[in-house]
C-alpha cells in the first residue's frame, strides 16, 4: 500500500491482544476531524505484522494490512498498546517495521503501553515519554535510557509524541490535530465526541479529577464530587471534616491516605484545572476566574501557576490565543459546529 493519495497519512501500528480503546480513539478523533474541519484530510492506515484480522482484549477483531506493503511517505506514526507487550517487544518484524517507518515520518507516536515497542525499537532513547501510570515504573526500569514522565497525560519531545494510558490517545490525537490545524479546529472536534480539549503537550498534565476517582469511602467520594461546584466557598479541613462528618484528625488521613495528596493540595490542582480551561475556553477577566476558582486573588492564582506550572495565568491565555490565531490561518472549522 503506497502513500501516493494525498493527504495525511496516519499509520497506526496494532497487534494482536490490542488494547481496543487505543485503536479506536484516535480513529474517532481523527474521523471527526475530517468531518467538522474543513481542512483535514487524514487518511488513516492500520496496520500489523501480518496484516488480515487482529483481535483486541475485548475480543473485538479489526482488519489491517501487513505492515511490509506500507510504503511511501507516513506523516504520523502511531503504535497502540495492548496486554501482551513482552511478546510485542520480542517481535522483531514489528520492531524492524516500525524503525522503518519512523525514519521518514513527520511525527511518531504512541498510546498507553505502545511506548514500550517504541523504546524497544530505539526510539525514545534520550526522550522524555509518558505511558499508563501503572507501568511507568517497568518502563523507566527496562529503559533507563528513557525520561519517564509519571504525571503526564501526553509527552511531546520533538517528533516523538507518547501518552498516558488507553482514553490519553484522545487527547494525543487532539493535540495532533492542534498543531496541524490550529486549536479551534480540535476544540470543535472535542465537543463532537463531548471531551476536554485538554492543555497542549508542552506541559505536563495529570487529572486531579481522575486521579481522585480511586477513593473507596463514600464520604470522600461525595465530597470529590461536590467539589468542583464549590471552588469559591470556604474550603479548610474544618470546613471539608464537617462536610465528610468526619473529625478533622480522621478526615485528613483517610483523605490523604485515599487521594494520595493533602486536602489543601488537591483542592490547589482542582482549581488550576479549572483555572486553565476557564483561561482557555472563554474570555473571562482574569480576575474573576481567581474569585470563581476560590483563589480570592489574581497574585495568589499567580503564585499558583508559577509554583505549579511555571508559568502565569496571562501566559497561558495567551499561547492558547496565539493557538487559535494560527488554526485560522491554516484551516476553517465548520460553521455548523456550535
Amino acid at each position: 500500500m503506497d502513500g501516493s493519495a494525498r493527504g495525511h497519512r496516519v499509520v497506526i501500528v496494532t497487534f494482536d491482544s490490542a488494547q481496543i480503546l487505543d485503536v479506536t480513539g484516535p480513529l474517532e478523533v481523527l474521523s471527526s476531524a475530517r468531518r467538522f474541519v474543513l481542512a483535514a484530510d487524514y487518511l488513516t492506515v492500520l496496520a500489523s505484522v501480518g496484516g488480515g484480522l487482529v483481535s483486541s482484549t475485548s475480543g473485538m477483531s479489526f482488519s489491517t494490512v501487513p505492515l511490509s506493503e506500507v510504503t511511501g511517505p507516513v506523516q504520523t506514526l502511531m503504535v497502540t498498546g495492548g496486554r501482551d507487550m513482552e511478546q510485542a517487544c520480542a517481535d522483531e518484524e514489528l520492531l524492524s517495521q516500525v524503525c522503518r517507518l519512523a525514519a521518514d515520518a513527520g511525527r511518531v507516536t504512541s498510546v498507553c503501553s505502545g511506548a514500550f515497542v517504541l523504546a524497544a525499537a530505539g526510539l525514545l532513547d534520550g526522550r522524555r515519554a509518558a505511558t499508563h501510570w501503572a507501568e511507568c515504573q517497568m518502563l523507566a526500569d527496562t529503559y533507563p535510557t528513557v525520561d519517564v514522565d509519571p504525571d503526564a497525560i501526553y509527552v511531546q519531545d520533538g517528533n516523538v509524541w507518547t501518552s498516558a494510558g488507553v482514553t490519553a490517545g484522545i487527547d494525543l490525537t487532539l493535540a495532533l490535530v492542534a498543531q496541524d490545524h490550529g486549536r479551534k479546529a480540535a476544540a470543535a472536534v472535542a465537543r463532537q465526541l463531548v471531551v476536554y480539549l485538554r492543555r497542549s503537550g508542552g506541559q505536563a498534565q495529570f487529572s486531579a479529577l481522575l486521579a481522585a476517582q480511586d477513593a473507596d469511602t463514600q464520604p470522600v467520594q461525595d465530597l470529590l464530587a461536590w467539589l468542583p461546584d464549590h471552588l469559591g466557598e470556604d474550603l479548610t479541613v474544618p470546613k471539608l471534616a464537617r462536610h465528610a462528618n468526619l473529625s478533622e484528625r480522621h478526615f485528613s488521613r483517610v483523605f490523604k491516605a485515599e487521594v494520595g495528596v493533602s486536602p489543601a493540595d488537591h483542592i490547589e490542582s482542582v482549581r488550576l484545572e479549572t483555572a486553565c480551561r476557564l483561561l482557555e475556553s472563554t474570555h473571562i477577566p482574569i480576575e474573576q476566574i481567581a474569585q470563581t476558582c476560590g483563589f480570592g486573588t489574581t497574585e495568589t492564582m499567580n503564585r499558583s501557576f508559577r509554583r505549579r506550572l511555571g508559568t502565569t495565568p496571562g501566559q497561558h491565555r495567551h499561547h492558547f490565543d496565539q493557538t487559535a490565531g494560527s488554526g485560522a490561518r491554516r484551516g476553517s472549522v465548520v460553521t455548523t459546529m456550535t
